[in-house]
């Protein structure tokens, strides 16, 4: 069947799926292999640290795959100068840049007369309309059931996607709770022309960073064993629920600031849990969606798994 969307022209992909950012997660291994199966896939940016390191990844997915992939810029999590970073995407001609939290009109100015393609993360409609004032080629739109940093206003992804696809002409890629072929047909359904997927490629034989353990909580988790953090700090993000999770939501309950967050939100803390599956001393950032994942597929099989029930959808709904 004909997959063919205004995202797959602009990004030069097969099929309408895109690979979240993925903090610590999204290396050279999972990019090209979501990118091999006909999606776009991405590598973390900021998760990197330094310019070599991000020109060593972003060559090493050239040597993994000939097919567009993109570099995702987490500016709103970081507090970190990104410019260098953003300027060695640049210079190696990376096709597609998407940028996560913060503002992103800086990295519209640093893009200025290149071909790069853009896509911004938001999660209001207000946020969409900005992103296509800068640019933006398209925009992902994260309803509140999704995995990692989210919107303030707990919209869920099936009222955000219709009221974005309403307020502006460029092509939404809806994220958010979606993790198989029926959230594809839905989301298509819903007027988005793409989606994303975050946890649910974190379950993948290609993420080799992810530890067992994370990925074993992935499968035998349900959508009921997730918890939203940080909502006092004016960043909310969905998270596995665990000892962690716990002290995290007690300290803002008791009007605890970000001093006495600091060390129980660190990168730190994030990496002991998905690195070394420490569950007692860190935390991992997982959707709803985790309900829905039942084992860990090749990446290639994924995308065979979804495109042949999204297919089935689609033939179902012709007769």
């Amino acid at each position: 069947m004909n997959w063919k969307t205004r995202v797959t022209e602009i990004l030069n992909i097969q099929y309408p799926i895109i690979q979240g950012g993925l903090a610590y997660l999204a290396y050279s291994e999972l990019a090209a292999a979501v990118s091999n199966a006909g999606g776009l896939g991405q590598i973390t940016a900021m998760s990197l640290g330094s310019p070599d390191k991000l020109r060593g990844e972003i060559r090493k997915v050239k040597e993994l795959t000939k097919n567009p992939f993109g570099v995702n810029f987490a500016i709103g999590q970081h507090g970190r100068e990104y410019s260098e970073l953003l300027q060695v995407a640049i210079d190696e001609k990376v096709p597609v840049i998407s940028m996560t939290g913060g503002n992103p009109a800086p990295i519209f100015e640093q893009l200025k007369g290149t071909e790069i393609k853009t896509l911004v993360l938001v999660a209001a409609r207000r946020q969409a309309i900005k992103a296509e004032k800068l640019g933006a080629d398209a925009v992902m739109v994260v309803g509140q059931e999704g995995g990692g940093h989210l919107g303030r206003d707990d919209i869920g992804t099936m009222v955000l996607i219709p009221q974005v696809t309403d307020a502006v002409s460029i092509p939404v890629i809806a994220s958010g709770g979606i993790g198989d072929g029926r959230g594809l047909m839905a989301a298509l359904s819903l007027g988005a022309e793409g989606i994303e997927m975050g946890t649910r490629f974190i379950a993948t034989k290609e993420c080799v960073h992810a530890s067992e353990v994370y990925k074993n909580a992935l499968i035998e988790g349900t959508e009921t064993d997730t918890v939203v953090i940080k909502r006092t700090l004016g960043a909310p993000g969905r998270a596995i629920a665990n000892s962690w999770t716990e002290k995290i939501l007690d300290i803002e309950k008791n009007n605890g600031g970000y001093e006495q967050l600091k060390d129980y939100i660190s990168g730190k803390a994030n990496k002991q849990y998905i690195y070394n599956g420490a569950v007692d001393e860190g935390f991992a950032w997982a959707g709803q969606v985790m309900g829905l994942i039942k084992d860990v597929p090749a990446t290639s099989e994924l995308f065979e798994r979804i495109i042949t029930e999204a297919e089935q959808i689609r033939n179902k709904w012709g007769k």
